[in-house]
């Protein structure tokens, strides 16, 4: 689908969208949405921002998935003046001279762009840069922390019509606290799970799998509980390790799980290209607590990811299963 054929559907006589969510913890599926929701998360983003007409929004992202399609509905909403590039992990490549005031992109995005230059001052000039689809480590928050205009990461997912809050990563403002917006009430299930309540564009209470904390209003997210592995009774979120682990590995790593028979489940890590895995595991037992290192370490040639540049957490965690079933049967 091109912006024109979007338009065109928008434009329509049916009052909903097909969109597609992003497959990271299962298979995508197709969800109908109310363009009218569609909108108001649009007015609601650009009132944030503070978008005026005439300001130039850059899409960047596929628009067969909900992140894309809210960028032409805020551009058609808030009379921006839309650019559209082909969705890769250089966008700011064919624009040289070119005046952004609104983007959005993925962290893949924005960490391949950083490794240009010229590329990486055209970014540091978007009046607005929002960054959704997958977590921010701490090596890229600190590379966007001394940009001169707005950084933000965004919360949120396809059934929430692409962001219901933001946070600042960079200048004085930064912080780990999302702020939601105007209209979404926030609270926690027994398990600490986030739920939303946001009538404008949630048709009911959405319970998240996001195990997260609240404050005066905010909040910030731990890990999905889905992304809990449970081995010999101790729970570990595999976020949180990612993060710990991820300025101490260059290539690209992922955590997991896999069934294991004494212990319930186990840790595993799956490493891009060839890996010193005995380094690998002196490195972890080095920098994790006792018993929270990875059982097993493996080797893959490429990580599995979503369409939209996340992990594909389902995919990674059969590719695991797979994995340690091979190496049981090959010590036969």
């Amino acid at each position: 689908m091109d912006v024109q054929q979007f338009i065109d559907c928008w434009n329509s006589d049916s009052s909903t969208l097909t969109v597609h969510t992003s497959g990271s913890t299962g298979k995508p599926r197709p969800m109908e949405v109310e363009k009218s929701r569609m909108r108001a998360s649009a007015i609601t983003t650009c009132r944030f921002l503070g978008l005026k007409k005439g300001d130039t929004a850059l899409l960047c992202m596929p628009l067969e998935y909900i992140a894309g399609q809210m960028m032409v509905v805020r551009s058609i909403v808030g009379e921006l003046n839309l650019i559209s590039v082909e969705s890769s992990s250089h966008p700011m490549a064919s624009l040289a001279g070119t005046t952004i005031d609104f983007a959005a992109m993925v962290p893949l995005q924005v960490v391949s762009t950083l490794q240009v230059e010229s590329e990486r001052k055209m970014l540091m000039a978007i009046r607005h840069l929002i960054i959704g689809g997958g977590a921010i480590d701490s090596m890229l928050a600190a590379q966007l922390a001394d940009f001169p205009n707005a950084v933000w990461s965004t919360y949120g997912m396809t059934e929430t019509l692409s962001h219901i809050a933001l946070r600042r990563l960079n200048g004085p403002e930064r912080s780990e606290w999302y702020t939601p917006f105007g209209g979404a009430e926030l609270s926690l299930t027994e398990e600490g799970c986030l739920m939303i309540d946001a009538p404008a564009i949630c048709s009911e209470r959405l319970v998240t799998n996001d195990i997260a904390e609240l404050k005066d209003g905010r909040f910030r997210i731990i890990g999905r509980r889905d992304n809990v592995v449970c081995s010999g009774g101790l729970k570990i979120q595999i976020e949180e390790f990612e993060q710990l682990l991820k300025p101490h590995i260059p290539q690209p790593f992922m955590l997991t799980k896999a069934p294991h028979h004494a212990l319930g489940q186990q840790l595993v890590m799956l490493c891009e290209g060839e890996t010193d895995v005995a380094g690998l595991d002196t490195l972890c037992r080095s920098l994790l607590p006792r018993h929270y290192h990875p059982q097993a370490i493996f080797s893959v040639e490429k990580l599995p990811l979503t369409a939209t540049g996340k992990p594909a957490r389902a995919a990674a965690e059969e590719m695991a299963k797979l994995l340690c079933v091979e190496k049981i049967s090959s010590t036969l």
